[in-house]
């Protein structure tokens, strides 16, 4: 730690030497060729924004210091004299250096942001990662082992413990330098979570029903305050869906582990709302503050589109935890389908790369009575799964069409096919095909919220051989012109 707290020390030492140096050779040549103050302090300022760029806001400050007692000594007359005659200098002097710290200022916090949201975005893909890993894992599996080193694998930690206060029972992973074992068992015994800076060892209880059932400690965690939590109650959501395919028969385990599911994706999803409008917020106050430069307005706009890319997955996948656990009712009405097809498919042509998403056959007058963001939910889960599996450069293309009683939405992608083996399961709940877990990552929800979604409508969705070109994929989604007698809600399959 020390040797760290050093080495930080002396990166801020050479910014801050480099900044000054850069500082004393725009002032000895301003000197030499009697520059006025007006043209010094803007030249003063480009180094400033140069040295902000790269360094901190206490090595910025102190150039920007640096450079205005330069300016005042050996440029503001009179020179080489710690005096200022004029006014109208002391006034352009001042005016200096408060601009200089508020470029510094703004700078450093639209970093801090940028830095913020990027840590954010991975803890996101490391908890989604875990939860992924955890669903996968079956009744009779070890499963404090596997806990253990799924957490340290995907969070990269030098140590994890898991302390159980039934058996009194302690499971480390990995090697620890800070007396993990003995900080989890206390905060275990105390009941008190905490994170220890110094020996970087952060400690969170794991509670059942209000009782403190263990403790679970991580050695070198980044961010302990935003993702500690969030894997605690993952490590209590594991335990508990063990538990209940031990104790339950198997139909009440199964329907156990589908409540399980909904609850971590529905944590999931709101343990990040918050914060990600916070960092939305703080971006678009950054932009409202005052006049930016270029690269200040691109940083916070980067910001504010990351975060909102964020918001959008969070939100997608409370609809998809919510539709699994059969908590959502259809909010029918009538609307043109092929408006709902055209608009989805051009949001996500925008979105994929790599792939050529288009239109092929566009029925542009069939009306459905249809719950339109579901329809657009299937849509887009359909259209993932077409990129997914396709090779790089290859087409998916979407086509709707009017049959009877029914309208088609078709999504075709080429270059892949489905095998023969698979195709009586590729509907099922986290079913994924060898070829599937090979190719690319996922966790086999997709087709089976969106036959979900088809059935709950009275229509279907099947593959549509009929409808092949050589190699490639079809799949057809129907949904009835006429609802007639269809169920108002999504049932459990």
């Amino acid at each position: 730690m020390e040797k760290n707290k050093t080495r930080l020390l002396l990166q801020h030492a050479g910014k801050v030497a480099l900044g000054t140096t850069a500082v004393a050779l725009v002032t000895f040549v301003c000197f030499r060729l009697q520059l006025n103050v007006a043209t010094t302090g803007f030249l003063f300022l480009l180094v400033i924004v140069v040295q902000s760029l790269f360094s901190g806001f206490i090595a910025s400050a102190i150039v920007s210091l640096i450079a205005t007692a330069c300016l005042e000594y050996f440029i503001v007359p009179p020179v080489l004299e710690w005096q200022i005659d004029n006014p109208i200098d002391a006034v352009a002097l001042m005016t200096f250096l408060v601009t200089a710290l508020v470029i510094t200022r703004l700078e450093s916090k639209v970093r801090d942001e940028a830095r913020s949201a990027e840590r954010r975005r991975m803890s996101l893909e490391g908890l989604y990662e875990v939860t992924r890993q955890l669903l996968a894992l079956g009744p009779d599996t070890d499963i404090a082992q596997r806990l253990l080193q799924t957490f340290r694998k995907v969070f990269e930690l030098q140590a994890v413990c898991l302390y159980d206060s039934a058996t009194g029972e302690t499971r480390i992973e990995g090697t620890s330098r800070g007396a993990l074992a003995q900080k989890t068992r206390d905060g275990c015994l105390s009941d008190l979570d905490g994170d220890d800076p110094a020996s970087g060892v952060s400690v969170r209880c794991l509670r059942t029903l209000g009782t403190t059932t263990g403790a679970i400690g991580f050695e070198v965690l980044y961010d302990p305050a935003l993702t500690a939590g969030a894997l605690s109650a993952l490590a209590v959501a594991a335990f508990e869906r063990v538990r209940a395919f031990r104790e339950a028969s198997s139909a009440a385990a199964a329907a156990e582990t589908e409540v399980f599911r909904g609850i971590v994706l529905d944590v999931l999803a709101h343990e990040f709302k918050t914060p990600l409008a916070t960092i939305s917020t703080a971006a678009g106050s950054i932009r409202e503050s005052g006049p930016l430069r270029c690269e200040q307005l691109e940083m916070a706009e980067t910001i504010e589109t990351e975060a909102s890319r964020l918001g959008n997955l969070t939100s997608r996948l409370l609809r998809v935890a919510r539709l699994d656990s059969a908590e959502v009712k259809l909010c029918s009405e009538l609307r043109n389908v092929g408006s709902l097809v055209t608009r989805t498919v051009g949001q996500y042509a925008t979105r994929v790369e790599g792939r050529r998403v288009s239109m092929r056959e566009h029925d542009k007058t069939v009306e459905a009575l249809v719950d339109a963001e579901l329809v657009c939910l299937a849509l887009s889960q359909l259209l993932d799964n077409a990129t997914k599996y396709s090779r790089s450069g290859s087409s998916v293309s979407v086509s709707t069409k009017s049959e009877g009683d029914f309208v088609a939405i078709r999504v075709s992608n080429s270059g892949s096919s489905i095998p023969v083996g698979a195709k009586d399961h590729i509907f099922e709940r986290f079913y994924r095909g060898p070829d599937a877990q090979q190719l690319t990552p996922g966790s086999g929800l997709g087709l089976y919220v969106a036959r979900k979604i088809a059935l709950a409508h009275g229509g279907s969705l099947e593959i549509d051989d009929d409808d092949r070109h050589g190699e490639s994929t079809v799949f057809a989604l129907k949904l009835p012109i006429s609802q007639g007698e269809a169920s108002y809600v999504v049932t459990n399959l």
